[in-house]
């Protein structure tokens, strides 16, 4: 029997382009077991009847919970799907997507949780991400990120994390850490995930055949947004104080504080330096809770350190090197 999959969608004021999501879902070579959007106190009516192939429906919360909140609302409601594949309301999955994640799934039972390949730009010229990387300051990056999309990889690989803008995780692997950290709200969650599960034992993976068109900040503005860069610049700092491992924390905590020092810099010369001192400030206020749960990630740990850091990027050049690019 075929596993199950239920795809969530979480909503927030993007009606004019989950539309064209929920019709790409109906496209799917394999269905979707259930569509489940989550509404983020919208109040519109959202277009339903674009996906007609199975069983499909909202829940709706009173206001905006979040990104990481409103994905673990769906998946604790889903108790008869084995895999939870999460879609953005501006990520057009090709018609081969879900059944490409699938696949994967099937044949890589020693991976747990699956990346997409993520388009962008006119026809999907450009590259939007093949994967998380995070490197061991703290930085995080999507892999390929704006390069053109001129060879693509054709094989499966591991990968530290996928986007959770098109990924796939298996739902006990999921609620075994505790799903996002709702503390995150958005941004950085799906990094802060894929690193608790990696600590778990838990391992990642790319799928090149499952193709979606990501959009990107289609209801936040962008990357480069304040509402981005606030969250974005707090959340990395609770990632690398919570689940960087043992006594590597400090090994690498002179990077971490360099790296942060130089967003700083960044965001001033954007002339959004004020957006990001308040992210720090935001994060400093929270470290206390962040070493709380650290505690409890540590608790959880089944791997050995290196087993992890052995999939992250290294070099002190790394993350700027990869700006200027």
């Amino acid at each position: 029997m075929a596993a199950r999959v239920s795809v969530i969608i979480v909503n927030w004021h993007a009606e004019d382009m989950i539309g064209e999501t929920l019709a790409a879902l109906d496209r799917q070579t394999r269905a979707p077991d259930r569509v489940v959007v989550v509404d983020n106190g919208s109040g519109k009516p959202l277009p339903l009847a674009r996906f007609t192939r199975g069983p499909a429906r909202v829940l709706t919360m009173s206001r905006n919970i979040g990104f990481a909140a409103a994905n673990n609302v769906a998946a604790r409601e889903e108790t008869d799907a084995e895999w939870l594949a999460l879609l953005n309301p501006d990520a057009l999955p090709e018609p081969g997507w879900l059944a490409a994640l699938m696949a994967a799934a099937a044949g890589h039972p020693e991976c747990q949780f699956f990346g997409s390949t993520q388009l962008t730009g006119q026809g999907g010229a450009v590259i939007d991400g093949l994967g998380d990387v995070y490197h061991v300051c703290g930085a995080a990056w999507r892999d390929g990120h704006g390069k053109r999309n001129e060879r693509l990889p054709t094989t499966c690989r591991e990968i530290f994390a996928p986007c959770a803008a098109a990924a796939l995780y298996r739902r006990d692997a999921y609620l075994d850490v505790g799903g996002f950290d709702e503390d995150f709200f958005c941004y950085f969650e799906d990094v802060d995930l894929g690193f608790r599960l990696r600590l778990r034992g838990y391992r990642a993976m790319h799928v090149p055949g499952a193709v979606v068109h990501h959009l990107g900040g289609g209801t936040t503005g962008g990357g480069r947004s304040d509402f981005a860069v606030y969250h974005g610049q707090r959340n990395l700092v609770w990632a690398f104080v919570k689940n960087m491992p043992g006594i590597h924390l400090w090994r690498y905590l002179i990077q971490h504080l360099m790296f942060n020092l130089a967003s700083l810099a960044v965001h001033a010369l954007r002339g959004q330096g004020w957006v990001a001192l308040k992210a720090k400030w935001a994060a400093l206020a929270g470290l206390r809770r962040m070493t709380l749960k650290r505690a409890q990630v540590r608790g959880q740990t089944r791997v050995p350190p290196g087993e992890v850091l052995d999939k992250m990027a290294h070099g002190w050049l790394a993350p700027y090197q990869r700006t200027r690019q």
